[in-house]
């Protein structure tokens, strides 16, 4: 079997790693082929894989792909969160119990999400992410989860996240919710803006620098009860 975990380019899977950041592409709901050559979704997390390079290039962080089995989720299968969890174990076979924090988009925030009840996890940053109602969420207590979708996406809907959030809230996980302003689901328009709030994020979340300006740190149950309080407006954060 092949490995689950596929550094990113400039790094590699060594003893000397502090950390890392895992990143998760999307998929689709039903799918028993393994992804293609090329694959756009893959493609896509590129660029945020070299933006959280950037905001940890200081430190010894491990940043990495998740390589999946097949295409999809299919159903109570949950392909993607077994794939997860075999590159935790592979990253823990060298370089030990660090603190990771994963970066999913779509499916991939879902499988990211899931993921979260390994101890070694210490945040998610989910980018229009597929949180489907009835989605678990006691796992993530003690937790943070950073979440960025657009309104206008017409593929997973933001509602969905925002209302996952406030469960993840009462199940007591630090949470903050962003409205982005453009992008879609594919994250096209203001993509540099999507790459640097979400590296940015990870970046904060493993404690390697402050929230950005912005961007406020995560809470919990004693935070604001209302999650519209929670949101970055229409303007959008431009750091």
């Amino acid at each position: 079997m092949r490995a689950a975990l596929v550094p990113a380019p400039g790094h590699r899977l060594s003893q000397g790693a502090t950390a890392a950041v895992l990143l998760l592409h999307g998929g689709r709901a039903d799918a028993l082929s393994p992804p293609p050559r090329l694959n756009l979704p893959a493609l896509r997390m590129r660029p945020f894989a070299t933006a959280v390079t950037r905001a940890t290039a200081h430190d010894d962080v491990l940043v990495a792909h998740v390589r999946y089995r097949y295409r999809g989720w299919n159903g109570h299968h949950a392909h993607p969160v077994a794939d997860v969890r075999r590159a935790l174990e592979e990253l823990r076979a060298v370089a030990g119990p660090i603190p990771v924090v994963l970066v999913g988009h779509s499916m991939g925030g879902r499988a990211a999400l899931r993921a979260a009840e390994d101890p070694q996890v210490e945040g998610v940053v989910a980018l229009a992410p597929w949180c489907p109602p009835g989605e678990p969420t006691a796992h993530l207590r003690t937790r943070a989860v950073v979440a960025l979708h657009d309104e206008h996406d017409r593929v997973t809907r933001a509602a969905d996240t925002w209302t996952y959030l406030a469960r993840a809230r009462k199940a007591e996980a630090r949470v903050r919710g962003v409205r982005m302003p453009r992008g879609g689901h594919a994250m096209i328009g203001d993509a540099g803006v999507w790459h640097r709030i979400a590296a940015g994020a990870a970046a904060a979340l493993l404690g390697l620098a402050p929230f950005p300006d912005g961007l406020p740190e995560p809470d919990g149950p004693g935070g604001p009860a209302g999650l519209d309080g929670d949101m970055i407006g229409p303007a959008g954060p431009r750091w």
